[in-house]
């Protein structure tokens, strides 16, 4: 079983490459990508400082709908280009929200949120996903975070079998 204590781990940078080489380990092996993302959704909710959410949106039908995650209940659909998922899967680059009640169209699915970072997943130019956390800390996430949840995406992708 994987054991990550979330408070012993003081360094991010510690703490990212400690989560990367335990999605590794929960995914070695499983190429279904409902299951990889449950379990890394739960994986992030359970080791991650300072987070509310951590989940999953799937690219389907021009929308993004929610998938494996891990929180209070999320808005079900998202439009492409609206809110902060719907920026990430329209621009296909990482949005990192200091504040999200300053992003113009923000979708508060839950009000206690006040930072948000949202990761697409792209495979061979194709919008797979897209990975969102939330915080209830304004300016929760910066650029250790965006390096390191970037490979953590591309770990992912590449395990998976798309349908």
């Amino acid at each position: 079983m994987i054991k990550m204590n979330r408070t012993a781990i003081s360094d991010k940078e510690a703490y990212y490459n400690d989560l990367l080489i335990h999605v590794d380990a929960i995914i070695d092996g499983e190429h279904d990508s409902i299951a990889n993302m449950a379990n890394v959704a739960a994986l992030i909710y359970n080791t991650m400082e300072k987070i509310n959410w951590s989940g999953f949106y799937l690219f389907k039908n021009n929308q993004l709908v929610l998938g494996p995650f891990q929180g209070k209940p999320a808005c079900i659909r998202i439009e492409i280009g609206k809110g902060v998922c719907g920026k990430a899967a329209q621009t296909r680059q990482v949005q990192c929200i200091e504040n999200v009640h300053t992003f113009p169209g923000h979708i508060a699915c839950d009000d206690a949120s006040k930072s948000e970072i949202v990761v697409p997943m792209v495979k061979k130019g194709q919008l797979l996903a897209v990975l969102d956390i939330d915080s209830p800390i304004y300016s929760r996430f910066d650029d250790i975070d965006q390096v390191y949840l970037k490979k953590l995406v591309e770990i992912l992708t590449e395990q998976c079998y798309w349908s």
